[in-house]
């Protein structure tokens, strides 16, 4: 076909719109991520010198008031009914919570994973039975059996190691469901079945091969039990079911029991429940940056497509083809 003398090239110099990089995903460019480390790494360090940072003994009485004393420079989130010092119950109070968190968290995921990676895995009869045992956990109310468990274990519930792995228990179902799910569709992958024909042993095949493709979910698991075990735990304080002096579910128990909510004494109830609420969204973001590096198209929408909009100065370009206009009756 020839272009006549009147021929006009639309769009002839095609710009190719500025894509991915493509290779490996730099976790940290995710704001969500960097959000939840940042809250994080803050209440972790403050658990870490909460108890030699604190400016006086929690269980001091410092006034001989009938009310709690409102917020001052002698203390900066006032008094309790009994005139004790509330920044340094606060402080003091997330150590307790984190570590029953994290040793709740690191059991219920080392049970999510043996259940659901070995049931996925091996199948037929050890399948059966393991589901089985989830689908009880999952469908058992977990306060009324948490409240069954620390009754019985009695004034051995007030052991934080003791109250995480309980908290565990009601906690694992849910991450070996979806990681049997995923090892059913890793268990006939190639490299497993070359594995397994030239003799590998099960657990070797399972650690070796099925456990490494599925650490991002794992690390999900994780940080959705150690959510699960702030709640459950902070629960449990509030309903007197734990030992809750010290922790921010105990601050909220004490204050509900002196009515602060009624009476207008803000500073006592206010600071220990944002505290729960921050470092729990903390962990819904980390999270969520997690199913980002995850799930492909949330990472090409989250992670790389805010570069790309800085750098194209605006929605990402997409490339145009040439399109040839000819005069009418020029068909030579």
């Amino acid at each position: 076909m020839a272009i006549g003398t009147g021929t006009v090239i639309a769009n002839a110099e095609v710009t190719a719109a500025p894509g991915p990089r493509r290779g490996r995903v730099r976790l940290p460019r995710s704001p969500k991520i960097l959000t939840g480390l940042g809250i994080l790494t803050f209440f972790v360090l403050l658990a870490i010198i909460g108890p030699f940072a604190r400016p006086d003994d929690p269980s001091k009485t410092f006034a001989n008031s009938p009310v709690p004393l409102a917020p001052s420079a002698a203390h900066w989130l006032g008094t309790t009914q009994l005139q004790q010092d509330v920044f340094s119950q606060l402080i003091v109070g997330g150590g307790s919570m984190l570590l029953v968190a994290l040793i709740g968290g690191v059991i219920a995921t080392i049970l999510s994973v043996v259940m659901g990676v070995t049931a996925g895995y091996l199948g037929g009869l050890a399948d059966d039975l393991l589901s089985m045992l989830a689908n009880i956990f999952l469908v058992l109310p977990a306060l009324p059996l948490l409240i069954i468990l620390l009754g019985f274990l009695g004034s051995a519930g007030a052991n934080l190691f003791v109250v995480g792995l309980v908290i565990s228990l009601t906690g694992w179902a849910w991450g070996a469901r979806v990681l049997r799910a995923q090892t059913l569709s890793l268990r006939n992958r190639d490299y497993v079945d070359a594995a397994r024909i030239t003799g590998e042993r099960p657990w070797k095949i399972i650690a070796n091969e099925i456990v490494p493709n599925l650490m991002p979910i794992v690390a999900s698991s994780f940080l959705f039990t150690v959510l699960y075990a702030i709640g459950t735990y902070t629960a449990l304080a509030f309903l007197d079911l734990v030992n809750p002096q010290w922790n921010w579910g105990g601050m909220l128990f004490y204050a509900s029991n002196s009515t602060a909510e009624l009476s207008g004494y803000w500073w006592w109830f206010i600071p220990p429940g944002l505290a729960i609420a921050l470092l729990g969204t903390a962990l819904v973001l980390l999270n969520f940056g997690v199913d980002e590096f995850i799930n492909p198209r949330l990472r090409v929408a989250g992670l790389t497509g805010r570069p790309n909009r800085r750098r194209g100065g605006g929605r990402q370009g997409f490339a145009l083809t040439p399109v040839l206009i000819e005069p009418e009756g020029d068909h030579s």
